[in-house]
């Protein structure tokens, strides 16, 4: 009888530890690695699947996806397997779904949290909302028994929805907490960290709002809290070694620093750690994460203490917009009025775009820092400007234009024309679809201001297009993932479903990597796996004796030619009957296990495993047993 269920041979390893690759033999029994070495006996093994010329990796974690609420309705979360990721991180940015739907007088809180913040359609978020059950963190963990896990899972504590559990709603954004309620918070977090939970996640980022009336003005709760609130909070966190997950308070920089001295283990006594939003070359701002990285070789000194790291993108941070709704555009007040209308709300879109004081005031802030006379324009044109958001036409990209000739192009390309073919050049007009859109601008064309106003005023959120707001050309990508203060984070898997796909950031950073030698992608290998794993106290991201088999099979050659931004599409997806942005390159991954099991054959897809039997599971931060598991034991 064999004593090894799978056996994989003559895949070159890198097993997450940072040393350089080696052809050799895994033997997988049981779900977990039993045997490695060079060739081993064949005859022991039940199956054998011959990987000469490709890599053999641990399966990879993703720490920032907001897939808390498609993990309810497709369990499998093939869209995360087939790039390789065998666990995600949820609960993240103080929204999540540990405390269930929390629906009370009529109120919504995980549709007024996550529609406007993770850009995710009301109807797809009740429809997710539907399918909870419980309503306490311990309930929580334990319906994951009853689901078919694609990969493995793990939460943290999510600020906002604490709040609202102990506050309610209305109370979490309008006053501070009672000692009582803080107390309340403080046990429900103690519990939550007894069980395993990863920590407590924060948000401080000035334009994410709730979505429902009459609360469109006012941010996510956890933006109501105080220092002394978080400290107190984060006192019980830090108490379990667990993790701080934010993003920082960029309107306020001194500010944003001052909190961040919460890791210090100097000031508070033991260091925090502390994941943070985030590392990457921004365009408009391109040194502002050398700023963040200095702030974090400072609080981790040996002087403070701190365990302070931000997460670095392994891709380009190309972000789309359909119209003006984008993540992006909530930081515009004008344009944020314009998206906390009902998605459906055609005519009040027209009502506010065609009111005077709000023209006025979006031209205003469409231009802000881009007149080149006044003291915005002088720190923006030294890369230190009011608002990172994007609106040089010359880096607005159409891509679902309504006149095709146009996708590929830029505002500023198309509004060269329409300009010429207003002033009388007929020649300026290159298809007839192009003149009739031409024909339908009334009006000045002044400016870009003017041309962005005529589009959304004539084509609403039937247009779309997009622009590079960090990361353009991976100039410092790989810089970002291999410094010393950074992990390989911020995918936002699950999130923004129609703005951005960055499912397969894990993937790039190995293409990066190969692009530098063998001893890089050793490097980038580890902190795709183990790195992480060790931070989130996880059982994850190892290929050693007695490890989960979890593996992935990687064809190198495959990277080569691979260019993430042809292959990122808008396509449908049935189990939200909406459209999602997706990512999906041919030929990379030659197959995903999870538990030893094969979940995704590069070939074919999805396995008959996938969804339809438990392969992953929920994962404990610091080895703690789950409630069933303590059952059981005590049993």
């Amino acid at each position: 009888m064999a004593q090894w269920d799978l056996l994989i041979t003559g895949a070159k390893v890198y097993d997450g530890e940072g040393t350089p690759g080696r052809v050799e033999d895994i033997a997988i029994a049981n779900g977990v690695v039993a045997a490695r070495g060079a060739n081993l006996p064949q005859s022991e093994a039940s199956q054998c699947v011959e990987a000469s010329g490709k890599w053999l990796i641990p399966g990879m974690l993703d720490i920032h996806t907001h897939l808390d609420l498609e993990v309810e309705v497709a369990p499998a979360l093939d869209e995360v397997v087939r790039h390789g990721t065998t666990t995600v991180l949820v609960g993240n940015c103080s929204l999540g779904t540990c405390f269930g739907p929390q629906e009370t007088n009529g109120q919504e809180p995980i549709v007024d949290c996550f529609t406007r913040v993770e850009n995710i359609p009301k109807a797809v978020l009740r429809k997710c909302a539907k399918a909870m059950t419980w309503d306490n963190p311990e309930d929580y963990l334990a319906h994951f028994e009853n689901l078919n896990l694609g990969p493995n899972i793990a939460a943290f504590v999510p600020h906002s929805m604490l709040r609202i559990e102990v506050m309610g709603l209305d109370a979490s954004i309008s006053r501070a907490p009672t000692e009582n309620e803080l107390q309340k918070m403080e046990q429900i977090l103690e519990g939550a960290m007894q069980m395993g939970y990863l920590g407590l996640s924060t948000d401080g980022l000035p334009f994410h709002y709730l979505s429902n009336d009459p609360h469109t003005d006012k941010r996510i709760p956890t933006q109501f809290a105080s220092f002394s609130e978080l400290r107190r909070l984060l006192k019980v966190v830090r108490k379990y070694d667990r993790v701080w997950q934010t993003t920082p308070i960029i309107e306020n920089r001194l500010k944003a620093l001052f909190y961040f001295t919460l890791t210090s283990g100097r000031l508070f006594g033991k260091p925090l750690k502390t994941s943070a939003l985030s590392a990457m070359e921004m365009t408009a701002a391109p040194n502002s994460s050398k700023l963040f990285l200095g702030v974090a070789k400072l609080l981790n000194s040996k002087l403070m203490d701190g365990r302070l790291h931000f997460q670095a993108l392994g891709t380009n941070f190309r972000v789309w917009s359909d119209g003006i709704v984008s993540p992006l555009f909530e930081e515009l007040t004008s344009t944020a009025e314009l998206i906390a209308l009902e998605y459906d709300d055609y005519e009040g879109r027209q009502r506010l775009m065609h009111d005077p004081e709000w023209v006025e005031r979006f031209r205003k802030e469409w231009r802000h820092g881009r007149t080149g006379d006044d003291f915005a324009s002088w720190k923006a044109a030294r890369g230190l400007p009011d608002s990172l958001v994007i609106r040089e036409p010359e880096k607005l990209i159409f891509d679902g234009a309504p006149c095709a000739d146009w996708d590929g192009e830029s505002f500023a390309d198309v509004m060269a024309r329409a300009q010429k073919f207003k002033a009388g050049d007929e020649s300026a007009v290159r298809s007839d679809s192009e003149r009739e859109a031409f024909e339908k601008i009334d009006g000045e064309l002044r400016d870009d201001a003017d041309f962005a106003l005529h589009m959304l005023r004539t084509y609403d959120k039937s247009f779309r297009f997009y622009a590079d707001v960090a990361n353009a050309g991976n100039r410092s990508t790989l810089e970002f993932l291999l410094h010393e203060n950074t992990l390989p984070g911020f995918n936002d898997s699950g999130a923004h479903i129609t703005n951005m796909a960055f499912f397969d950031s894990n993937l790039m950073s190995l293409k990066l990597a190969k692009e530098h030698g063998d001893d890089t992608v050793a490097k980038v290998v580890k902190r795709l796996t183990k790195d992480p794993a060790e931070t989130f106290g996880l059982d994850a991201g190892s290929l050693s004796i007695g490890a989960r088999a979890d593996m992935v099979l990687i064809n190198p050659e495959a990277l080569d030619g691979w260019e993430p931004d042809q292959t990122r599409v808008l396509v449908h997806r049935e189990i939200f009957e909406h459209e999602q942005m997706v990512n999906r390159p041919e030929g990379i991954v030659d197959s995903v296990y999870i538990s030893g099991e094969m979940a995704w054959d590069g070939e074919k897809g999805a396995t008959p495993a996938l969804g339809n039997k438990p392969l992953g599971s929920y994962l404990t931060s610091g080895g703690v047993a789950l409630p069933g598991q303590k059952a059981a034991e005590a049993a």
